[in-house]
């Protein structure tokens, strides 16, 4: 049986269920998993549908069919062949907890992506990479050398086919340019404390501010820093016993499981873009 995923999203109207279920059934397609919602402040409806079907047929195919479907309730939407991994880029710099996350869980099969490249402004991690069999690119950044720097960024992404971009402890901004060729397809962790806590040491900020919560935001990236979809965020307690490095390290924690949810849910194409909000069918 062939597996697929049907994202769709527009204007909510009535029929459209009818409309989706109807087109699955025409096609001899079997529903494994239906999530719909509708927003009530944009009017907005939004649906991701898992199915199976014993025909011989394309993602293609199954596009080009709905079609006619999506042009009569004015929807935007995609179809999805659930056997084709997506192809995962990972940047880093000097931390390495998320990359080191991701790679655990993709090498485990516990993350269904390929990782053909990643990319760093420092040399920290090239063992790493090579360990797990994964080309290695070391980009260092300057403010003189920024714009070719990106310019070989976005020639690897296009090169390797990346379906994504996951900034794992990236420790540079994306220029707008990058942001745009990207749009929708880039996803950020940062710890919690933005605004507050900005700069170096926002751990030992938060430490000598006494603070009792730690957390972690994972989001889409746009030109507006740190101001993109939010995708995923959580929390853990710290208290007036714990050093800032032990807050660190619960920081770590929660950035490494944040980013690891958000990344799993984008490229199991549970998250649909809603304004600056997501929905995200878990």
């Amino acid at each position: 049986m062939q597996r697929f995923i049907l994202t769709l999203s527009g204007p909510d109207r009535m029929g459209i269920v009818a409309a989706v279920a109807g087109f699955l059934l025409d096609h001899e397609c079997n529903i494994l998993e239906s999530a719909q919602f509708r927003d009530p402040e944009t009017l907005q409806f939004f649906m991701r549908v898992s199915f199976d079907t014993g025909r011989l047929t394309s993602a293609n195919d199954l596009r080009e069919a709905f079609a006619s479907v999506a042009d009569k309730f004015a929807l935007q939407y995609a179809v999805y062949d659930s056997a084709i991994k997506p192809r995962l880029l990972i940047m880093v710099s000097k931390f390495g907890h998320c990359l080191n996350d991701l790679l655990y869980r993709h090498r485990i099969g516990a993350l269904p992506v390929e990782v053909p490249a990643i990319v760093s402004n420092h040399r920290d991690f090239y063992r790493l990479a090579a360990q797990s069999d994964i080309p290695f690119h070391y980009l260092p950044v300057t403010p003189e050398n920024k714009p070719q720097q990106e310019e070989r960024l976005l020639d690897i992404v296009r090169q390797e086919r990346c379906d994504l971009v996951v900034l794992a402890r990236y420790m540079q901004i994306l220029s707008p340019h990058v942001c745009t060729e990207l749009a929708g397809r880039v996803i950020n962790i940062h710890h919690s404390f933005l605004p507050s806590f900005q700069g170096a040491k926002p751990y030992q900020q938060a430490h000598d501010r006494g603070v009792k919560l730690i957390g972690a935001t994972a989001h889409y990236v746009t030109a507006d820093l740190d101001e993109g979809p939010i995708i995923e965020q959580d929390v853990a307690r710290v208290d007036h016993s714990m050093s800032a490095e032990a807050c660190a390290g619960v920081g770590r924690d929660v950035e490494c499981a944040v980013l690891a949810r958000a990344v799993q849910w984008h490229v199991e194409h549970r998250i649909l873009l809603n304004g600056n909000r997501t929905v995200i069918f878990r």
